[in-house]
């Protein structure tokens, strides 16, 4: 880990990847996972550059809004490059429930980052926090955040609808 890493404030790490708060330099790799369609299929709509730059802007002032909580850049500890986001944050018009969620580009698909990251993931929710319990919420088909949630610990904890997607809600207790 060179000195530019060490300056930036870290959140957790695994065995290959390092968590840590997004700084103003990293704007590019969030608009990478936020302006991508694929990326975002089951996340959220896509956001234009200008969404994207107040999204960024407001999780940039959430994180001392908000201390242990937010959206954060996933890298290579061997590396330094830039694999994908992981969040603790709110679940929208729930503010009182907090969910863990993540997202990758596509390079970075296929190479258990998800699993490794849910797990340690909540590892630090357990350590970091006082929360009863945590929340991950996906859209019914996707299949394979359902796969990595049930393989990190979670449990089903029914559906829910958001416009006209039903979500399926999975919970982890403390």
């Amino acid at each position: 880990m060179d000195d530019s890493t060490m300056n930036k404030k870290v959140i957790f790490e695994t065995d290959r990847l390092l968590v840590r708060r997004y700084t103003k330099e990293d704007f590019e790799n969030f608009f990478r996972l936020n302006g991508d369609a694929e990326v975002m299929r089951y996340i959220r709509p896509v956001q234009s550059r200008e969404e994207a730059i107040a999204a960024f802007e407001k999780q940039l002032d959430d994180y001392e809004a908000m201390p242990g909580f937010g959206r954060w850049a996933v890298h290579l500890k061997t590396t330094d490059e830039f694999v994908g986001s992981f969040a603790m944050i709110p679940i929208p018009d729930e503010p009182e429930k907090m969910q863990l969620g993540y997202a990758f580009p596509k390079e970075s698909w296929g190479k258990g980052y998800a699993t490794e990251l849910t797990i340690a993931g909540l590892d630090h929710f357990r350590n970091q926090t006082t929360l009863p319990l945590i929340y991950a919420v996906t859209e019914t088909p996707n299949a394979a955040s359902q796969k990595v949630l049930l393989k990190a610990g979670f449990q089903p904890f029914g559906t829910k609808m958001e416009g006209d997607k039903e979500l399926l809600v999975f919970i982890v207790k403390r």
